[in-house]
């Protein structure tokens, strides 16, 4: 996922160059902090507390040149147009928040407006056409048949949310004046892991194969997650 990023940015801007960005729905900084370490001025946003005092507290053990560079504000990423100007970030990221709203569609066209021209936007969303494949997987028939006609789904914390399909994005990326420019599949083959399971010796391998795998069909369709990217013409 970083790797996808950092592919982007570097194909769309000169090295280098010090970036305007913008993460929406940044839960504990951890994508924001890696980019201000990158050299880049980060806006983070976030409307949980919790999550906005674990970021502070990492951000404040680092050097001061760092802690220059990134800001957070406890906010709704719905709100951007109160805090910033149309046109103020060079790339914006919105990752696992999508799933939580209800109807994207403003929120999406919001986030276009803060980017200048051929700013990139960052979208990581639960894949609404591979619903089925985690139950299926894990051997509950019932659930993994229930998926197949719905974007409804309950995640790992218990709470009812929604996936968002690939053509219904690309049709609203392109309505918004962001039109998807690449797309990759995001935990092919590693969705049924149990959440703190033991890192596996041969992780190298396995970080090979699911790059490999969602960057290619017919394998990306299926990933549990999708990462789109889409440029502001």
């Amino acid at each position: 996922m970083a790797r996808q990023l950092d592919e982007q940015i570097s194909g769309r801007f000169p090295v280098g160059q010090r970036l305007r960005v913008l993460d929406v729905g940044m839960g504990q900084g951890t994508q924001a902090l890696r980019l201000a370490r990158a050299g880049h001025q980060v806006t983070g946003v976030e409307q949980d507390p919790k999550m906005v005092s674990v970021a502070r507290a990492a951000l404040s053990g680092e050097p001061e040149g760092i802690r220059e560079r990134m800001r957070i504000i406890e906010g709704d990423g719905r709100d951007t147009g109160v805090h910033f100007l149309p046109g103020s970030f060079d790339v914006v990221l919105c990752h696992g928040v999508l799933m939580y709203v209800e109807e994207p569609d403003a929120l999406l066209a919001g986030l276009a407006r803060m980017l200048a021209p051929g700013g990139l936007l960052s979208l990581l969303v639960r894949n609404g056409d591979a619903l089925a494949m985690r139950p299926g997987l894990s051997g509950d028939w019932a659930g993994a048949l229930g998926a197949f006609d719905t974007v409804s789904y309950t995640n790992r914390l218990g709470l009812e949310v929604r996936a968002d399909r690939l053509d219904a994005l690309t049709a609203t990326l392109a309505g918004i004046g962001a039109p998807l420019h690449a797309w990759y599949g995001v935990r092919v083959f590693t969705d049924t892991a149990a959440d703190g399971a033991e890192i596996p010796a041969d992780v190298e391998a396995l970080l090979a194969a699911e790059e490999r795998a969602g960057r290619t069909d017919p394998y990306r369709r299926v990933a549990a997650l999708l990462h789109l990217c889409g440029v502001r013409g």
